[in-house]
């Protein structure tokens, strides 16, 4: 197979989040393609699997939730009021309206995505849940449109491993952290080398989440690299029930694992 450019797998993954924003919100697993997931699925089912509460569910406008993640970073960013968060890869606005209810009125919340419908979808929903505390930019992950050391914490569900480029996601994630700022983000990672049928497949390759994660070790190498300190990467071996529903008869459970990634930028 022909290596990918950054550009072309970009260009796919973009094309199939558009798809999803277009839809009605119908959920699915962070896996997207009609092989691995059940277009039938209610979204708040499947993230309720994820950690995510009925009060959740209720508080964010309907078609904020569109089921795509592998984790709750909610559960795990400690988030307080007044903070800054920034939310890579902020889909239909989910994650953002809930971190909006911790900040309250005097912090702000920005979701970054690099889909122009998505944008668009999640704009519309903070319309409609009169959320004025929330913004949502137009920009890729690893150019993200941020002032520098402007944000407390940044989180991220399942978008990372989407990223062509982990290591320039990283260093601009450490830019716009302020000192002490912290990474609290859920992302797939692979545990043993996955089998070419999978590593292969174009679907699974980047839109599905699969074949783009990237290993613990390598992800603790590029966060060290990129300034980060404190760094726990822990597998959450409960999410093999539902990673496993992704690609059926592939055991991709044994391959693959969500984890809950966690780093502070050091202070000065």
């Amino acid at each position: 197979m022909t290596p990918l450019s950054h550009d072309q797998i970009r260009h796919n993954v973009r094309g199939r989040y558009r798809q999803i924003a277009l839809q009605e919100s119908q959920g699915s697993t962070c896996c997207q393609s009609p092989a691995c997931c059940d277009q039938g699925k209610d979204a708040n089912l499947v993230s309720e699997q994820l950690g995510y509460s009925q009060d959740d569910f209720s508080s964010v406008p309907v078609g904020a939730n569109l089921g795509l993640g592998c984790g709750n970073p909610q559960a795990i960013a400690e988030i307080k009021l007044g903070e800054t968060v920034l939310d890579l890869g902020s889909g239909g606005g989910f994650d953002c309206f809930l971190a909006s209810r911790q900040v309250g009125v005097e912090g702000k919340v920005i979701g970054v995505d690099m889909t122009p419908e998505m944008i668009s979808r999640a704009r519309s929903n903070a319309t409609k849940g009169h959320f004025i505390n929330t913004e949502f930019r137009l920009g890729e992950i690893e150019q993200l449109p941020v002032a520098d050391q402007t944000v407390d914490a940044i989180i991220s569900n399942c978008v990372v491993n989407l990223s062509p480029d982990k290591q320039q996601v990283f260093l601009e994630a450490f830019r716009v952290l302020r000192p002490g700022g912290r990474l609290a983000i859920a992302d797939v990672v692979v545990t043993a080398e996955l089998p070419p049928a999978i590593r292969d497949d174009i679907d699974a390759l980047y839109s599905g989440c699969i074949s783009g994660a990237s290993s613990i070790q390598e992800l603790e190498r590029l966060l060290k690299k990129s300034g980060f300190t404190a760094i726990s990467i822990e597998p959450k071996d409960s999410s093999k029930s539902f990673i496993k529903e992704w690609l059926p008869g592939s055991d991709l459970d044994q391959f693959l694992v969500s984890a809950v990634i966690k780093a502070i930028k050091p202070t000065l």
